[in-house]
Formats: C-alpha cells, structure tokens, sequence
C-alpha cells in the first residue's frame, strides 16, 4: 500500500520542536475528552440506545494515526482504571477497574487494537475516500467485536446462553454501529478536502 505523508493531525499545526510537542498533548488530552463525552452520549434508538464511543474510537484512530490514536486510548483506559467516570455506563458506584473486568472490558480492549489499524489504514490513504474508508472502519468495528465477544462468551455463556450472548453483545448494536460508520466515512473525507481547498 502506498504510504501517504501525513495523517489529518499531521497536517496542521507544528511539525516539530517544543510546538509539535505540546500539540501532541493537546490532542491526547483533547481525545480522552472527546471519548468520555462520546461514550456519555446516549441517542434514542432501536433496539436499544445509541452511543457515540465506536464513532470517536474510530475517527481518533483516523486523524491521529496509530501511534497518536494509541497512546490516546491508552491515556482513556488509565483515566477510567483510576475510577474516573469516563465509559459508557460507569458511575460514582461503579467505575476503576472493576467495571473494567465487566461485560464491557474485552471492548475496551478491542478499542485500543482498532485505533491502531484504522491508524494504519489512514496513513496508507484509505481516509482520503468514503469508499475506501468505510471499508477501514469496518474492520475496525470487526476487530472491536472480535475483542468484546470472546470476553462476553465468557461472563455469561453459561448462565444466559448463546442466543442472549450474541444479542447483547452484538447484534442489538449493528444497525447503530452503521449509522455510525457512515458518519465517519462521510466526516473525515470531507475534512481533508476542507484542509486541501484551504491550502490551495
């Protein structure tokens, strides 16, 4: 795959010395905000409610590229393993790394691993076209599955079956998860057409 420059962060702003630094920790700080207000979000949906955790997860992934959107992750992982309320469905009562080891941890874990690859597939260019792009975000959302199910499988295989197991682990998501993708494939395109009509 070709290798482009940049990925979005990388194109504006410093690129190196003391400048390039501290952007770079803006960003971070500015994507653990961005994925506790995402994951805090709830949309009326069916069948069940909406957040926007995936779609922040993914487009950081993006606009970061896989180091950057790493770290980020990481970063929001430390913040709630600490017990700050910064997931979906953490509270005063139940936070740190208790509600960590719970039905959402092997996600959690899967959020970090799809950063990076969609990370990569941005610096390779799939960002540059919805098309492409949404083919990216949707192995990114796979890989999220593909952590998140296993963790699921075994919680409540014994006590709830598989029927329970796929339906809340997974498919009561999908049609939201979507929506989502398109969203994102539709968002970070355009910006980078923005930034290059703005540079022309």
């Amino acid at each position: 795959m070709a290798t482009y420059d940049k990925v979005m962060t990388e194109a504006i702003g410093p690129e190196e010395g003391a400048g390039h630094l501290v952007k770079q920790a803006a960003l971070v700080i500015a994507g653990v905000l961005l994925l506790t207000l995402a994951a805090k979000i709830r949309v009326p949906f069916w069948p069940v409610p909406m957040t926007m955790g995936t779609f922040a997860v993914l487009t950081i992934g993006a606009a970061y590229g896989m180091r950057l959107g790493v770290i980020t992750l990481l970063a929001y992982l430390a913040v709630g393993a600490i017990g700050m309320d910064v997931f979906a469905s953490s509270s005063a009562e139940n936070n740190g790394l208790a509600y960590m080891a719970g039905p959402t941890g092997g996600y959690l874990v899967g959020y970090v691993v799809a950063a990076a690859v969609v990370g990569a597939f941005a610096r390779a260019g799939w960002d540059r076209s919805p098309v492409k792009f949404f083919g990216a975000l949707l192995i990114g959302n796979a890989i999220i599955y593909a952590f998140g199910m296993p963790w699921m499988i075994h919680l409540f295989l014994e006590d709830k079956g598989w029927a329970w197991v796929t339906q809340w682990g997974m498919t009561n998501f999908l049609v939201g998860d979507l929506l989502k993708l398109f969203l994102a494939a539709l968002l970070i395109p355009t910006a980078w057409n923005l930034i290059g009509r703005a540079r022309s």
